[in-house]
């Protein structure tokens, strides 16, 4: 069992909402709250066996978190193991409307080209999509997602053919939200991947993106929460040590695997402004990453997929497999 423990300081003082007289009990969306869980994680079970890649094999496969069955794709290298186990990569998917998730559909390329370089991929299908047990109710007002993805890299480690020394995150758009959080609560992912990823602080995420709820429609239960949460905590203005402390941003100088980040300027989706401020706080903070721009390009970096793709897989073979 790895159990993530808090660190001391002002973070934890901040996340407590001292300031408004709140409880001294941090908000589970907190980073000093998920870093006091226990990820636990489980065996993975492969539940089906798909058709065979290029040159890897894909299963549908399932784990456990927070007591719930979850499902994911999970593909494995043919070739002959490494001693020490094959690197391996969370893959974490964008918003996609749960009741219209597909385990084995989207994203197929961007697995593929992971798979192909000799990378164990686990894309988990988060609680509440696909067959998934628990309800889905989004990435940016309660834990669970961040909290399924990091029993992913859990269960992910425990797999004989996976070198748990070697593990990676890569995350689109909403992914790159659960990635960037995953990275600051969990030291074993070595190295991350974010495509038009959601990583500005709370502050832009509440102030500066002009969609409502922050992906898609939102349930009721979303919306009471959201409620709830500027009720007890007030705005970002009133109780900025709130906002902080739910913000992986805020915890960037407390050291950080190498990141690389990509986005178009087009973007209509998440904000380019969301990439450029991550890069100049990773800059200012002394972390390592990258940061990639396409002009005229789209969410999901269409026209220049082959080019992000080839620096990503780039990215990770430096870090997890030393350059080889």
């Amino acid at each position: 069992m790895v159990r993530i423990l808090p660190s001391l300081g002002i973070a934890a003082l901040l996340s407590s909402g001292l300031a408004l007289g709140q409880s001294k009990q941090p908000d589970p969306l907190s980073i000093e709250a998920l870093r006091a869980r226990s990820y636990p994680g489980s065996a993975i079970t492969v539940e089906r066996t798909l058709t065979s890649g290029a040159n890897y094999r894909r299963y549908i496969a399932s784990y456990r978190s927070d007591g719930l069955k979850i499902f994911a794709l999970l593909t494995v290298p043919s070739g002959t193991k490494p001693k020490s186990g094959w690197p391996a990569v969370v893959f974490n998917h964008g918003y996609i409307p749960p009741e219209q998730y597909r385990t084995t559909q989207r994203y197929e390329a961007y697995v593929d080209a992971l798979a192909r370089a000799g990378y164990v991929v686990f894309k988990p299908d988060y609680r509440g999509h696909g067959n998934s047990e628990g309800q889905a109710e989004g990435a940016y007002w309660f834990p669970g997602y961040t909290i399924d993805v990091l029993n992913a890299v859990s269960s992910l480690a425990k797999l004989k053919e996976v070198d748990a020394g070697r593990l990676g995150m890569w995350g689109h758009s909403m992914g790159g939200y659960l990635t960037l959080r995953a990275m600051v609560v969990d030291k074993r992912i070595k190295a991350g991947v974010i495509w038009a990823g959601v990583v500005a602080p709370y502050t832009d995420l509440v102030n500066n993106w002009r969609r409502p709820y922050m992906g898609g429609q939102p349930s009721t239960r979303v919306q009471q929460r959201r409620r709830e949460i500027f009720d007890r905590f007030g705005t970002p203005e009133q109780n900025p040590g709130f906002w902080n402390a739910i913000s992986a941003n805020s915890y960037l100088a407390e050291g950080m695997a190498p990141i690389q980040l990509h986005h178009s300027p087009a973007d209509t989706h998440v904000p380019y402004a969301f990439s450029q401020t991550l890069a100049r706080q990773l800059k200012a903070a002394g972390q390592p990453y990258e940061f990639y721009s396409y002009a005229g390009d789209d969410h999901n970096l269409s026209k220049n997929f082959a080019q992000a793709m080839r620096r990503s897989v780039a990215f990770f073979d430096r870090y997890l497999k030393g350059g080889s």
